[in-house]
């Protein structure tokens, strides 16, 4: 039962976090003003990206939990890649947002690969 627990908080997390892309995205096009249009299309296009990405990794790990269990085969091989997928961002974070000055850029590693440990913990460990 903890594993599954550790399964939904590592997603929701992703999740929440995808979500906060989304929502703050107009914001965050903005406080980088003067941009040109292309500059602004392509930031625009990135955080809704990255947005939608962890959006979808944390619905794939949610609906291989609630659906197939931990134990099934695939489960395994969606928990992995997840995960690495996850700590491939925060080390991605890590020497980018990470260094810049607003507090939530520096919050992605962190929320990345503590979420990407969750996942892994209650997929192989508990």
């Amino acid at each position: 039962m903890l594993s599954y627990l550790l399964l939904f908080v590592g997603s929701a997390a992703v999740a929440l976090w995808g979500v906060m892309h989304l929502v703050k995205t107009k914001a965050v096009v903005a406080g980088f003003e003067p941009l040109t249009d292309d500059n602004r299309h392509v930031l625009r296009m990135e955080w809704i990206v990255e947005g939608v990405a962890l959006v979808f990794v944390a619905a794939l790990v949610g609906v291989t939990t609630g659906l197939s269990g931990r134990t099934a085969d695939s489960s395994g091989i969606v928990y992995g890649m997840s995960a690495a997928f996850l700590l491939a961002m925060a080390v991605v974070s890590l020497f980018t947002g990470a260094r810049a000055s607003p507090l939530p850029y520096k919050l992605c590693a962190p929320i990345f690969a503590s979420a990407a440990i969750l996942i892994l913990v209650g997929a192989f460990l508990v």
